[in-house]
């Protein structure tokens, strides 16, 4: 019998970890007991065959491994183990204004008492259920260094007493910037993986857009949501045209355009054109603007590339980083030829960044 059990941690973890957060009231207990439970897993899964509902077995048996832990250790006078296991057992619920397990622990994750690509890592971490490599990968930064930043993270909430509690509606404000840029690294591991036998990662794009889709509705006058959500839906389009047979990536100017989802793109048009309306351009509306432009050229050689470069000088104001900088480089070669982009390229250096 073959058990997938990763395939299960992959699509269930986060939101394992999500429930769990809520019902102890404390991340490391949480994401403990889960991987307990997964351990518990992959021994019992392939002689016992997997239950019936898999998300249901690992909640349930982390749930009943923190608790036999939490009663052993509050035996010995351990004051944390005592109220994590008084909050279990009562299983207050404190609702607040967000009501998604999973968006309330990407919103509990990105507390301003914490750096902001501190709050990023350890969302990734805790609800994405990447691995250290794969966060690293996405920071552009060594794996020691991010193993690092994560075990700081954990002891300084442990060390600060930061709750993991669920945010009231002024909370949300000073949070949203970590909590987009989480959901979009989500999304960006899944549509282009920096590990395993595939390219993309479904699970992850589908779990992010899907997040993304709970942000805009939770505030709807938050315009950088609403272009996070465009800019996903437009490169989700494009996902059935990107990978050839044999699993290799298809080049945005080599990909079949019939095979672009036409509902994503005129769903993702539409929320570009609500952005245009608010007029407050941020960077996930430029990305998203630049994203319509390409899927709105029938070929690639008709491709809109002068409108594609006014919008990415406008991006470098708001988001000057080496990454934008390349990107709009391309737009430059396009419009202006190769030479005045290749020297573009080469001052990205000069830092040293």
């Amino acid at each position: 019998m073959t058990v997938d059990v990763a395939g299960v941690f992959r699509a269930e973890h986060g939101r394992a970890v999500a429930v769990l957060t809520r019902v102890f009231g404390d991340l490391e207990i949480a994401e403990d007991a889960v991987q307990d439970a997964f351990a518990a897993a992959v021994e019992k899964w392939p002689a016992n065959g997997v239950p019936p509902s898999p998300a249901g077995w690992i909640i349930t048996t982390a749930r009943n491994r923190a608790i036999d832990r939490l009663r052993r250790e509050s035996v010995r006078e351990d004051k944390h183990a005592q109220a994590a296991l008084l909050h279990a057992e009562a299983e207050l619920v404190e609702e607040g204004a967000v009501h998604d397990d999973r968006l309330r622990l990407i919103f509990t994750c990105c507390h301003p008492a914490l750096a902001l690509n501190v709050r990023v890592a350890l969302t990734l971490r805790m609800l994405g259920g990447l691995t250290t490599a794969e966060i690293a990968h996405a920071f552009l930064v060594p794996e020691p260094t991010m193993a690092q930043r994560l075990v700081r993270a954990k002891a300084k909430i442990r060390a600060a007493r930061i709750p993991y509690r669920v945010p009231y509606e002024a909370d949300l404000p000073e949070r949203v910037r970590g909590v987009l840029a989480v959901v979009y690294l989500i999304f960006n591991e899944g549509y282009a993986a920096s590990s395993g036998e595939t390219l993309v990662r479904d699970d992850l794009c589908a779990e992010a857009i899907r997040l993304g889709r709970l942000l805009v509705e939770l505030m709807p006058d938050e315009p950088e949501a609403v272009g996070l959500l465009a800019l996903m839906l437009l490169q989700a389009s494009r996902r059935p045209a990107r990978v050839a047979a044999d699993g290799s990536l298809v080049r945005l100017s080599d990909q079949d355009r019939l095979l672009w989802d036409r509902s994503l793109i005129a769903e993702g048009h539409e929320l570009v054109r609500r952005c245009l309306r608010r007029n407050q351009p941020g960077p996930y509306q430029l990305q998203a603007a630049i994203n319509a432009v390409h899927t709105d050229a029938p070929t690639a050689a008709a491709t809109d590339w002068p409108q594609i470069l006014q919008l990415y000088d406008h991006l470098l104001t708001l988001d000057p980083t080496p990454v934008v900088a390349l990107n709009r480089a391309v737009a430059v070669a396009e419009v202006h030829g190769p030479a005045e982009a290749l020297t573009l390229i080469e001052d990205l250096d000069l830092g040293g960044r």
